[in-house]
């Protein structure tokens, strides 16, 4: 199932807009996508749109399993047109989206489809869900010189911190349950990293809305959407485990050969599983048990 264009998938394909939850994967480059793919189809989404240039080839299994639309992820402002114009095409729909080489874990993950989550996320009345952005990186950069290694997957299990997050509208003045997380290999490498793009939290699951627009900071236009929780008690929160930033890091040039190694006392193996995060304190499950 492919398709020339955002446009053509939703003029030809309107009716599978209709049922979710949709995973919306963007592609920037040919590392670990049918890895990404293949992960958020055993999660249990009812469609996964894979968003990636021409010149990638996908899987046998995976063009038969996956909406693929001809997109080039890496141009300024990619991200928010095309969460934007599926947000119009699909309202009320839940949705997920992310980058190749991430991958989604919520609590209890192993055991419970991310239908039933979301299902009892709607029942607390909450159309949003924040997710961490959890650095992966090898635990070798001679053996894998671009970061990325499924194998040899480690994280950071301390050093993540959050700021009240200022009101520009109101003088300054602490956005209410809003926060800006920071953590990981944008924390350890700040200085080759935008101050802009430090920040480690995304609202990567949502419902859509109509008027709902996607912000560059990928924060919503809604701003109960930002929230971390409702006012009256926690909510769940899941993590976004990505390579994104370490591939970065080890690409550009100002950057790949200052760094050696991305380990340091405080790093440990990854697990892929959801109760090695629930542990580290890096998501909750809030009330669902």
């Amino acid at each position: 199932m492919q398709y020339t264009s955002l446009d053509q998938f939703i003029k030809s394909q309107r009716t599978a807009l209709t049922k979710g939850p949709i995973a919306i994967v963007l592609v920037e480059d040919d590392v670990e996508v049918d890895t990404t793919l293949r992960h958020h189809l055993q999660m249990g989404f009812t469609h996964v749109l894979a968003l990636m240039p021409t010149m990638f080839s996908l899987p046998r299994d995976l063009q038969e399993t996956v909406h693929r639309i001809d997109y080039d992820a890496t141009i300024d402002g990619a991200t928010q047109t095309a969460i934007n114009t599926i947000i119009a095409a699909a309202p009320n729909q839940w949705m997920f989206y992310c980058y190749n080489a991430e991958y989604l874990f919520y609590p209890f993950c192993e055991t419970r489809a991310i239908t039933e989550m979301l299902a009892f996320h709607t029942e607390e009345r909450r159309d949003s869900m924040l997710t961490y952005i959890i650095d992966l990186y090898a635990d070798d950069l001679h053996t894998h010189p671009h970061a990325v290694s499924l194998e040899d997957a480690h994280l950071d299990r301390t050093g993540y911190y959050a700021l009240a997050r200022p009101d520009a509208d109101d003088d300054g003045n602490p956005k209410d349950r809003q926060l800006d997380f920071y953590g990981g290999l944008r924390w350890r490498y700040e200085e080759h990293v935008p101050a802009a793009r430090r920040k480690i939290d995304r609202i990567a699951i949502f419902r859509a809305a109509p008027g709902l627009r996607l912000r560059e900071d990928h924060t919503f236009s809604d701003e109960e959407y930002n929230t971390y929780a409702c006012p009256w008690h926690h909510n769940i929160t899941a993590t976004v485990c990505s390579f994104r930033t370490a591939k970065a890091l080890r690409s550009n040039p100002g950057s790949r050969f200052e760094i050696d190694t991305f380990k340091w006392h405080n790093s440990t193996a990854f697990e892929w599983h959801s109760r090695q995060l629930l542990d580290l304190g890096l998501m909750e499950p809030g009330q669902w048990f």
